[in-house]
């Protein structure tokens, strides 16, 4: 089980370029998340703001009920939309980091 210096030094600079490949597609990936996070909460503002201005204009109690019924529809089924989104982009975020290390796990035994 002894190693080389030479075979030593080649494994830390393989983990190390394996670390930097990692950190470079975390990264990419987290700057991936805050883009949609950012794009997600734009959009939700703007819905929001229409329909209180919807809400504001409605006529009658049975008009303001429907108005603000759609709106929670609509706000709950892209919340949920938008958590298995991020939930994907995680997952792809955790496959990504992983990768450049996959190759070193074999021969680590």
């Amino acid at each position: 089980m002894v190693h080389s210096f030479e075979e030593v030094d080649a494994a830390g600079k393989e983990f190390l370029d394996s670390g930097l490949r990692s950190f470079a597609s975390l990264s990419k990936g987290m700057q991936a998340i805050a883009v949609d996070a950012t794009e997600y909460t734009k959009k939700t503002y703007e819905e929001g703001s229409a329909a209180l201005r919807r809400l504001a204009a409605a006529k009658t109690p049975e008009a303001a009920f429907e108005i603000q019924g759609f709106y929670a529809r609509s706000a709950y089924e892209g919340f949920v939309a938008e958590t298995a989104r991020m939930i994907e982009l995680y997952a792809e975020l955790a496959r990504d980091a992983y990768k450049p290390f996959e190759q070193m796990a074999p021969r680590a035994k």
